[in-house]
């Protein structure tokens, strides 16, 4: 990990002009790498710093006003905050002007912990959701305690919604079908004044989603996709149908009659413990080989 964030802080200045850009200050499944339990792959993520990657997040940086907002909150966002502000030079404020939660699943809210009286005490940081997400924290400890105390302010979404950061980005979130247990599940497309982005880090299938995800990278620059399981058979003591998402090979498959130009839009996110592009070489040759990219921890679009 340290030989990659030395290369990039080289690169960063590039980045950091007037045009908004996207930081990607996670990659993995809710419970990171190395994952809790695992005794198998994770074992080199704890042998070697380098190789551990947080829960999967984004940053977008709107460097002409000064703001950036985050999209997650991880179980690692103490951790990310930080590598936000060294990947920037420490030119932002600390904390984000707002945070989009995209559901109530642990990699992506629980972080708003660290927002709360026993560690942050932050004061009304705009927390963008959909409405049973929403009402999810209104009404349920501890996180009810965030909102009756003012560390955030809920602002509710709606796939019907265009939120505008300032004056150059748009974030247009929409439904996905996912394991809503809690609440419902959403995806973000994300418009600057010079890049598009589609982020979509849970869904159950490609098949299920009333759209078709092809035509939707065909329609942005970064498409930022679900990627949790390369292949079927990766959970050898759990049945992989009770955490349904699209295998990378699946995905692979859907893009396969594309132009490359198309193929080399879709970055894969979202990396289950068990997923061999976390530690097989060969496994990551081969997405690149097929056209793909893989979403790097603090990499720059």
């Amino acid at each position: 990990m340290k030989s990659i964030l030395v290369s990039i802080l080289v690169l960063s200045s590039l980045f950091l002009k007037a045009q908004p850009y996207i930081v990607v200050l996670g990659i993995a499944q809710d419970g990171g790498f190395p994952h809790i339990g695992c005794q198998n792959e994770c074992q080199l993520a704890h042998k070697n710093p380098e190789l551990q990657r947080y829960v999967v997040s984004l940053a977008l940086v709107d460097p002409e006003s000064g703001k950036w907002w985050l999209f997650e909150a991880t179980p690692d966002m103490d951790r990310q905050l930080q590598l936000f502000r060294g990947l920037t030079n420490a030119k932002f404020n600390y904390l984000p002007e707002g945070i989009f939660l995209s559901h109530a699943h642990m990699g992506h809210y629980t972080g708003l912990m660290f927002l709360g009286r026993e560690a942050l005490g932050s004061q009304k940081v705009k927390v963008y959701c959909a409405p049973k997400m929403a009402q999810f924290l209104r009404e349920n400890g501890p996180w009810s305690q965030l909102v009756k105390l003012q560390n955030i302010e809920i602002r509710q979404i709606t796939e019907h919604s265009e939120v505008l950061l300032g004056a150059t980005s748009i974030v247009r979130p929409f439904p996905v079908p996912h394991r809503d247990e809690f609440s419902e599940t959403m995806g973000f497309n994300i418009s600057t004044i010079n890049k598009s982005y589609l982020f979509i880090p849970d869904i159950d299938k490609w098949s299920k989603w009333e759209k078709n995800i092809v035509e939707e990278v065909k329609e942005v620059d970064y498409a930022f996709l679900d990627a949790s399981f390369f292949e079927d058979g990766e959970l050898p003591n759990r049945s992989i149908s009770e955490v349904p998402h699209p295998f990378v090979s699946e995905t692979m498959d859907l893009f396969s009659h594309e132009q490359d130009s198309v193929k080399a839009k879709v970055h894969f996110i979202h990396f289950n413990h068990t997923n061999p592009i976390l530690f097989d070489e060969g496994k990551r040759k081969e997405v690149i080989r097929r056209g793909f990219k893989i979403a790097e921890q603090g990499a720059f679009y």
